[in-house]
């Protein structure tokens, strides 16, 4: 991540909470140095503990900072993440902060684990999507990448990708694929969201790179692959989650993009504590 933009970030997120300072340690903490625990208090897959550190070094100059378990790895309940050593002030002021991140982001990590390992054994790859929240997508989008799933577009700026209001908009799927060749990048991929298999025809005899297959059967999926299978990249979406996840896998496509990762991960729980 820019270092500029991440310390732009953290200090918007520390302003968000203490724009007029933090009233209640201001008013009754004794300033001394002291340690403090982060550990969980359920299983999850790590994820935003390593953005501690910058987050310390924007208030403190004097602090000291250990890491125990590594991005990505499965904490166990009871265990030990980090210990940092600093003012009673400083601790007190990034504790919310800190957990909110690493909680949230462990939650996305951990969704993205299962639903990974649930297909593991097929050529799909669990994507994410831009359904995030406003002002953390970065911070989501890496937390799917520690959990072992794999990045969609960042932002509407990084690809191309023609969905049914821009068709409509068009007037059809060749149209708008001819519209966006000729105007986006040749570096830009394009992909275009189709809802049957006369759309998905259409979009790959236009050029399209990318075909997703939006809320459609295994069925329907399986055939499109087999029938265009090598002439272009396909993209399952729309309403996939752990209980067909595998189904979806089985029909050779190449993507599986949910928005739950990121919209209904669960928080996982974790505490700090001054020694």
């Amino acid at each position: 991540m820019n270092p500029v933009f991440l310390k732009k970030v953290l200090e918007f997120y520390l302003l968000e909470d203490a724009f007029f300072g933090d009233a209640t340690t201001e008013a009754v903490s004794s300033g001394s140095i002291r340690k403090a625990t982060i550990r969980a208090k359920e299983d999850f897959v790590l994820a935003g503990a390593v953005f501690i550190e910058p987050l310390l070094e924007l208030i403190d100059e004097k602090f000291s900072f250990r890491l125990f378990k590594g991005e990505g790895d499965w904490v166990r309940c009871g265990e030990e993440i980090a210990r940092i050593e600093s003012s009673v002030k400083t601790l007190l002021y990034v504790e919310r902060l800190c957990l909110n991140m690493i909680q949230r982001m462990s939650g996305i990590a951990t969704k993205t684990r299962k639903l990974a390992d649930m297909i593991r054994q097929y050529r799909a790859k669990v994507t994410d999507t831009r359904k995030t929240t406003p002002g953390f997508r970065f911070f989501e989008k890496y937390a799917v990448k520690v959990g072992g799933g794999v990045n969609h577009r960042m932002g509407l700026f990084d690809s191309v990708l023609i969905k049914d209001n821009h068709i409509h908009d068009a007037g059809g799927v060749k149209k708008a694929i001819r519209a966006a060749k000729a105007s986006a990048s040749f570096t830009n991929t394009i992909e275009v969201e189709c809802a049957d298999e006369g759309m998905v025809e259409e979009a790959i005899e236009a050029g399209a790179d990318i075909v997703m297959l939006d809320n459609m059967d295994t069925e329907t999926m399986r055939r499109i692959v087999q029938r265009f299978h090598g002439r272009a990249i396909f993209e399952a979406s729309g309403r996939i989650n752990e209980n067909n996840i595998v189904e979806v896998a089985k029909t050779g496509v190449d993507f599986i993009s949910i928005g739950a990762l990121t919209h209904h991960a669960v928080w996982v729980d974790i505490n700090m504590d001054l020694e």
